[in-house]
């Protein structure tokens, strides 16, 4: 066995969001932990963090139509909405913390306040907005919703979007001022350089090769330093596995039980941004919309106004694509590469399964600019093709594994894998991601370190005061941390965004 150079507390591989999250949470809890993180390539953010390559929106369901489905009756289950809300308002609070003790400065660098709205067309889909606005807007996280079918209303709103339509067109939206956009990539830059202020070891081109238990039951990883070309072996007793696309070749090697009959499914993403100033600034909001049947979540269409470096830009997308890579900067053999003999029978579960995905995927990337323009024009129906280009984004993989819809079932969202000890976890999938980063980290410190959440349990609750409640069964609480929330990261640019009344026009 080659020499081991280094032993830590807590090794974490992949500087994006997530590690950056659990890095800041830790230092906070256990000061005194040594931390060493790899990243295989040269700066923090790059990945699926980096603001060119995700949405950017503050994920709180205020707009995202797919979070509210429709029951056999009629009704709207607003479950899951309630919870993507939650989950957001606990990210606000462990940043506002942070901000408050001067440890994350100028928070308007990653996040700003945006509306977000939902918009609909047609009949059917128009009579389901105004039910999903009923049934949102007697929740408090949702109580300052407004909605709108009137189209002089709409024009105050969405003024882009409702030029050159036709009187007679059926078209809603709901609008909440209180959405945000957010520079995950940004906010992953500025977490890493305060990690690195509390002597956190940041390794930058190391690529992490292998991981193996060892006899005393930590875990060794082997560490390619792609400068130099040298192997190198760490140690510790507990590791994070944050490598976005890359985690499960990665918790594949582990060997954990828990590691098997999990499969990835990568979607690669591309989005049209726009190059004409004067269009940019016609627009101001977050703007989402029905995604077309057979079509996955994550390719909800969407009209975004986004902050990159400090300045406005509008995107439209996404539009969904296939690359058999696991991340942007992977390989063409990584799809193949992830299907081992645990998980083969999952896979071909899912392949038999999602047909109509992998049409629908198909056709995507066979689209033409030409056929992108048409997609758009259904959101600006003036669209010119000269205003927009098209940028490529972000790798997601969603998980496939067997649950109790079968073999081999597509997993939409984002899911936590952990040894039965918590010696070792690794975080999944994709959307909502990043913005419930905060509420799947505090998940995985209860279920990775159970000995220690009770005398963390003060400092947790410093830094997330709503930890262990929930906002939506305690009105007042959620109104006191969201205007809290608020004021530390700068969002109440129009004043007191809380008023007493849902309103409707």
């Amino acid at each position: 066995m080659s020499d081991i150079q280094k032993k830590s507390d807590v090794i974490l591989i992949g500087a994006g969001v997530m590690s950056a999250t659990l890095g800041a949470m830790l230092k906070e809890l256990a000061p005194e932990w040594d931390i060493t993180v790899f990243e295989k390539l040269d700066k923090a953010g790059e990945e699926s963090s980096n603001e060119w390559n995700n949405a950017g929106t503050g994920h709180a369901a205020l707009c995202e139509l797919n979070y509210t489905s429709e029951k056999a009756d009629g009704s709207i289950d607003t479950t899951k909405a309630v919870k993507v809300n939650e989950q957001f308002q606990v990210s606000r609070q462990f940043w506002s913390y942070l901000v408050r003790s001067n440890l994350l400065e100028n928070p308007q660098d990653f996040i700003m306040p945006i509306p977000h709205m939902s918009l609909v067309q047609g009949e059917s889909n128009v009579a389901f907005l105004k039910k999903r606005f009923e049934a949102l807007s007697n929740i408090p996280l949702f109580q300052d919703m407004e909605y709108s079918d009137d189209p002089e209303k709409l024009k105050e709103w969405i003024p882009l979007i409702m030029e050159e339509r036709t009187p007679d067109e059926q078209i809603a939206a709901t609008k909440i001022d209180s959405g945000t956009d957010v520079n995950f990539g940004a906010l992953t830059r500025k977490l890493f350089e305060h990690l690195e202020e509390t002597d956190v070891e940041l390794n930058y081109k190391h690529s992490v090769e292998d991981i193996k238990r060892t006899s005393d039951g930590s875990w060794e990883v082997k560490v390619h330093d792609i400068d130099n070309g040298k192997i190198e072996y760490h140690t510790a007793k507990f590791i994070f596995i944050g490598g976005g696309g890359g985690s499960l070749p990665l918790l594949q090697k582990t060997g954990i039980p828990e590691s098997k009959n999990i499969g990835g499914f990568p979607v690669s993403g591309l989005f049209m941004v726009c190059n004409n100033p004067e269009v940019v600034e016609k627009h101001h909001g977050k703007v989402y919309g029905k995604a077309k049947v057979g079509a996955p979540p994550m390719s909800v269409p969407h009209l975004d106004t986004r902050f990159i470096d400090n300045k406005k830009s509008l995107l439209f997308g996404p539009y969904a694509g296939f690359s058999p890579k696991f991340l942007k900067t992977g390989s063409n053999f990584d799809l193949l590469g992830s299907v081992k003999p645990s998980n083969v029978l999952t896979m071909l579960a899912a392949g038999a399964k999602e047909m109509a995905l992998t049409k629908y995927l198909i056709q995507q990337v066979m689209s033409s600019k030409e056929q992108r323009m048409e997609e758009l024009r259904e959101f600006i129906p003036n669209a010119k093709s000269e205003d927009w280009d098209i940028v490529v984004a972000g790798q997601r993989v969603q998980v496939i594994k067997d649950t109790e819809a079968g073999k081999g079932t597509l997993q939409f969202g984002t899911e936590v894998v952990s040894a039965a000890d918590g010696s070792i976890a690794a975080l999944l999938g994709a959307s909502p991601g990043a913005s419930t980063a905060v509420q799947v980290m505090l998940e995985l410190l209860e279920r990775c370190f159970p000995q220690h959440i009770k005398e963390w349990e003060p400092k947790i609750k410093e830094m997330v005061p709503s930890y262990g409640v929930s906002l939506a069964e305690n009105p007042e609480m959620f109104r006191e941390i969201h205007t809290a929330t608020e004021e530390a990261l700068g969002l109440n640019v129009n004043g007191p965004v809380h008023s007493a009344e849902s309103k409707s026009s």
